[in-house]
C-alpha cells in the first residue's frame, strides 16, 4: 500500500500497458487530471483509445519493450501476461511495477469520500445509476465504472471534488486493495468458488470490505449473506435498503407498468420521501435504485433531486443495453453470466410482451459452468428459445470436461453451435417481427448480436 503511495509523490511520467481497457482508462483519465505525464499502449484501436489521445496522452499500437522508454512507474492489468515484452522490459530494469488494481487502491485513498459498491450482481448498473443520480442531483463526483454510462459515453469521470464512486470487484480480493470510506454491498452469491472455495471464505472477504470503510456500511437488509457478512461491523454507520419495512431505505406500492417496468415509493424510516418509475426493467432494479438513492443521500443530495437521474437512467453498457429494432426484431444485449442474474433478466424480458424470446447465451469458464450446472440448465428453460455457443473457458483449462452441448441436452427448444457466425445465421434465419433477440454473457457474445444486426442490415440472412 505505501510503495504505490511513495512512487506516486516522486514520479511524473507513467506508462499504461493495455490502456485502452474499460479498467484502465478512468484511472489514467484521474491522474492525467492530477498532472502526470501519461503514455501508453494496446492491441487494438478502439473508442476508449480515440478518447485517450484526444485528451493529448500518446497510445502506442501493439506491445514493444521500447514502448516503456521514458516511464518511471509501469500499471498493467491482471490480464497482462507476465510474458508480455513491456511488462518484463519493466521488472528487468527496476522501474516502480504496479498491477491496476493496487493503483485503484491507491486512487481510493486520495478522496475523502470514496463510495466502494460491491456485491455479486449489479456493480455494475448500481455504480453508474449512483453516478447519474448524483450528477443529476448537482453532485460532482469523480467514477470508476465497469461499464460505459451512456450520459457521459465513458467508464468514468473526474470531478470536482471529494466524491468518488468506484465499482468494487471480489474477484480474487481486488476490492480489498481500497479503502472506501462508504462501503455498499448489494448481494453476496455463489460465484467465483475456484478461488473462494467456500462461502464461508466469500462471505469474509465481503466482511473484511465493509471493516475497510471509515465511515459507513449501506447494504442489503433482506439478503441473508450480506446480513451474515455485516454482523458484527461496529463503530460505523450502518444503512440498510431493501424491500422489507425493517430497511432504513426501502420500496412501497411497487407496479409494474409495460409488463417489467416499475413504479414504486422510496420511504425512509417509515416516511415517504417520493415516488420514481424506473426506466430499466426488472424487479431487482427497486433494489438497486435504493442502494443508489441511500448512496447519493449520504454524499448530501436531497431525495427529490435525485428523482430525475433515477427515471432517466436507461442502463449502463451491456446491461440490458438496447441495440435497436431491424426487420421489426429487437436486439439487447446484457452482461448477465451468473444463474441468479440470468433469472431476473429473463423473467423481466418474458414480461414485455413479445412473441418469442431468444435468449443468446455464451457459457463463460468451464468452472461456473460446471459448479452451477442445473441452475443454468433450470433459468435457460424460461426463455421460448434458448440458443448458446461453446463455453468461453478465459484463464480456464477444461479440467472439469464440461461442454455446451451438456446444457442443450436438459434444456428444450435449444440449440448449440462452436462459432458465433452460426448461431448469427440461424437467429437472423428463425427469428421474426415481434420477437426479442437478448444475447447473454460476459465474453464476446455482443458481437453475435451485431453479426445479427449486420446480416439484417445488408440483407445477407443465409
Amino acid at each position: 500500500m505505501n510503495d504505490i503511495s511513495k512512487v506516486l509523490k516522486t514520479v511524473k511520467t507513467i506508462h499504461f500497458i493495455g490502456i485502452g481497457g474499460s479498467g484502465m482508462c478512468p484511472l489514467a483519465e484521474i491522474l492525467h487530471s492530477k498532472g502526470y505525464t501519461l503514455q501508453g499502449s494496446d492491441n487494438n484501436e478502439s473508442s476508449i483509445v480515440d478518447r485517450i489521445r484526444k485528451m493529448g496522452i500518446k497510445v502506442m499500437m501493439g506491445q514493444r519493450a521500447e514502448n516503456i522508454k521514458g516511464a518511471e512507474m509501469v500499471v498493467y492489468s491482471a490480464a497482462i501476461s507476465k510474458e508480455n515484452p513491456e511488462l518484463k522490459a519493466a521488472f528487468e530494469s527496476g522501474i516502480p511495477t504496479f498491477q491496476r488494481a493496487e493503483l485503484l487502491g491507491e486512487i481510493s485513498r486520495q478522496f475523502s469520500n470514496c463510495i466502494g459498491i460491491c456485491g455479486t450482481h449489479g456493480k455494475t448498473t448500481v455504480t453508474s445509476l449512483t453516478v447519474q443520480t448524483m450528477l443529476t442531483a448537482g453532485l460532482d463526483p469523480s467514477a470508476v465504472i465497469g461499464g460505459k454510462l451512456p450520459l457521459t459515453n465513458s467508464y468514468g469521470r473526474v470531478g470536482n471534488t471529494e466524491t468518488i464512486v468506484m465499482e468494487s470487484c471480489e474477484y480474487q480480493d481486488t476490492f480489498l486493495k481500497m479503502s472506501p470510506d462508504v462501503a455498499v454491498i448489494l448481494n453476496i452469491d455463489e460465484d467465483h468458488l475456484e478461488y473462494f472455495k467456500t462461502m464461508e471464505n466469500l462471505i469474509l472477504s465481503f466482511t473484511k470490505f465493509a471493516q475497510s470503510a471509515t465511515k459507513a456500511v449501506i447494504y442489503n437488509g433482506d439478503d441473508e449473506n450480506t446480513l451474515k457478512a455485516i454482523k458484527d461491523i461496529k463503530g460505523k454507520e450502518m444503512i440498510s435498503f431493501g424491500f422489507q419495512s425493517k430497511n432504513d431505505y426501502y420500496a412501497e406500492n411497487i407496479e409494474e407498468y409495460k409488463g417489467a417496468f416499475t413504479k414504486f415509493d422510496v420511504m425512509y424510516k417509515g416516511e415517504k420521501l417520493g415516488s420514481v418509475e424506473l426506466s430499466i426493467p426488472g424487479i431487482h432494479n427497486v433494489l438497486n435504485a435504493l442502494a443508489a438513492v441511500a448512496s447519493a443521500i449520504y454524499s448530501g443530495a436531497k431525495f427529490e433531486d435525485c428523482v430525475k437521474g433515477l427515471q432517466e437512467f436507461k442502463g449502463a453498457g451491456r446491461r440490458f443495453e438496447d441495440l435497436g429494432t431491424y426487420n421489426g426484431i429487437d436486439f439487447v444485449d446484457d452482461y448477465a453470466h451468473h444463474p441468479a442474474e440470468l433469472k431476473v433478466t429473463l423473467e423481466a424480458a418474458m414480461k414485455m410482451g413479445y412473441n418469442t424470446v431468444w435468449a443468446v447465451f455464451q457459457p463463460f469458464t468451464y468452472s461456473r459452468t460446471a459448479m452451477h450446472f442445473d441452475e443454468f440448465v433450470d433459468v435457460l428453460k424460461i426463455p421460448d428459445r434458448c440458443v448458446m455457443t461453446e463455453i468461453m473457458g478465459s484463464r480456464e483449462v477444461n479440467t472439469y470436461d464440461i461442454y455446451t452441448s451438456q446444457l442443450a441436452e436438459k434444456i428444450p427448444n435449444s440449440v448449440w453451435f462452436n462459432t458465433q457466425e452460426e448461431v448469427a445465421d440461424y437467429v437472423v434465419k428463425h427469428a421474426k417481427a415481434g420477437d426479442l433477440v437478448l444475447t447473454m454473457g460476459c465474453g464476446d457474445i455482443y458481437k453475435s448480436a451485431f453479426m445479427m444486426i449486420e446480416r439484417l442490415k445488408n440483407g445477407t440472412v443465409q
